[in-house]
């Protein structure tokens, strides 16, 4: 740190998005002399030579905004502190307010910064790479146009799991992203820091092919058998590139970990219960 050991600070946003201009300009100058602010960017605008010299990333936004900017900030291992302004902010944990509160905790030796982990997805097509990316939520194989079902064949640490999966497609998912696209299409809601990931089917011509848990140190190998114009492999819903008959989907651990600074009023239960109605109780008739 600098300046009297000030911590570093980047900040993220769309200023064209919402208050989000307004919020952060409250948040600079709540700031004041308190910290270091060394660059405040657009999503995916600052550099990793920028973002090398941050102590933390301060993004305001949804949780789009969040998973853009880690795939940046987890080469150069800067712990992200999400301010939701978006619609359910699974990922982005504060209120402005309580980043405010908990401000002082920054410089703490007490200070929570989790380490998730990310995956990392190559396609090669006749042997050549022509894709590549991180992902911090997942990453999935859609059908595409013309919408007719697919065909795939998938490896798990070169040994055959599946020969000819017929369905939609498919979703390989962090922990992080097990209550994104996962859970929408049936799979489990994992612990965040859990070294796993998960493979789910999306509407699979099987009504025995449910999803499943495999570890986090598997390689995972997917062969396009027989694919649309149209098939895409997607990461993070963010991110695409086209899938052909005979490419190959690589999808393993990622080097580098997605670090986040965790709000201390609230469990991963809270955050369940509060954003997803985890476990709620019946809405019973009064009588």
């Amino acid at each position: 740190m600098t300046k009297g050991n000030l911590p570093k600070f980047v900040i993220f946003g769309d200023p064209k998005k919402g208050d989000v201009a307004d919020v952060i300009d409250d948040f600079i100058a709540f700031i004041g002399a308190r910290a270091d602010i060394i660059a405040s960017c657009g999503i995916d605008q600052c550099t990793v030579d920028i973002l090398k010299d941050a102590d933390f990333a301060v993004v305001f936004g949804g949780d789009g905004s969040i998973t853009s900017a880690a795939r940046q900030l987890s080469q150069v291992n800067v712990p992200v502190i999400g301010v939701n302004l978006g619609k359910l902010g699974f990922l982005a944990e504060f209120s402005l307010q309580e980043l405010k509160d908990f401000f002082p905790s920054l410089t703490s030796a007490k200070l929570r910064i989790e380490k998730r982990i990310m995956l990392k997805c190559a396609i090669f097509s006749d042997g050549r790479e022509k894709f590549s990316s991180s992902a911090i939520n997942d990453v999935f194989i859609t059908a595409g146009p013309p919408f007719r079902m697919i065909e795939l064949k998938m490896l798990v640490d070169g040994r055959s799991a599946i020969d000819g999966l017929a369905s939609d497609g498919l979703i390989i998912s962090t922990p992080t992203g097990s209550t994104a696209y996962n859970l929408s299409s049936g799979g489990p809601i994992l612990s965040a820091n859990m070294q796993a990931m998960v493979v789910t089917p999306i509407c699979p011509h099987s009504l025995s092919f449910r999803p499943v848990v495999i570890s986090a140190d598997s390689k995972v190998e997917v062969f396009g058998i027989n694919v649309n114009e149209g098939t895409t492999v997607s990461v993070d819903g963010q991110i695409y590139s086209k899938m052909s008959m005979g490419d190959v989907v690589k999808i393993e651990r990622n080097k580098d970990d997605f670090l986040v600074v965790n709000n201390p009023l609230r469990t991963q239960w809270d955050t369940l219960a509060t954003k997803l109605s985890w476990a709620e109780k019946p809405k019973y008739k009064k009588t």
